[in-house]
């Protein structure tokens, strides 16, 4: 799974908040100042052609879905992460996070809890 622009996070978190939409539904969605919507569309387009959404034909318009599950995506991208700037090391995440005073010492404690309460199940 290849990595998204920004642009197209954007655009493809507007089609896992929302589901399937029209262009133009997701041009209303982008904030302020709203991109052109033959912007919006070459977008989209690219984003079929990546493998990202596919479309349905609805009269003379294109509704788009998402084909990639934002949660997975979400999975990969942590991991790319973690394995590059970490060394395949999410203890050397999350210290980074502690060191960084990025996550708090509940926060900590609730992830504890997290972990523990897996390792039971």
């Amino acid at each position: 799974m290849k990595k998204l622009s920004p642009k197209e996070e954007e655009i493809m978190g507007c089609f896992w908040q929302n589901g399937p939409m029209f262009v133009r539904e997701v041009v209303e969605k982008l904030p302020e100042p709203k991109p052109h919507f033959n912007t919006v569309s070459t977008f989209v387009r690219g984003l079929e052609a990546k493998g990202w959404l596919a479309h349905e034909q609805i009269g003379n318009s294109h509704r788009y879905y998402s084909i990639v599950d934002a949660d997975e995506y979400r999975d990969k991208s942590v991991r790319g992460l973690i394995d590059r700037f970490f060394g395949r090391s999410y203890l050397g995440f999350v210290s980074a996070l502690v060191k960084d005073e990025k996550i708090s010492t509940e926060e900590l404690r609730e992830l504890i809890e997290k972990i523990e309460n897996n390792n039971k199940e």
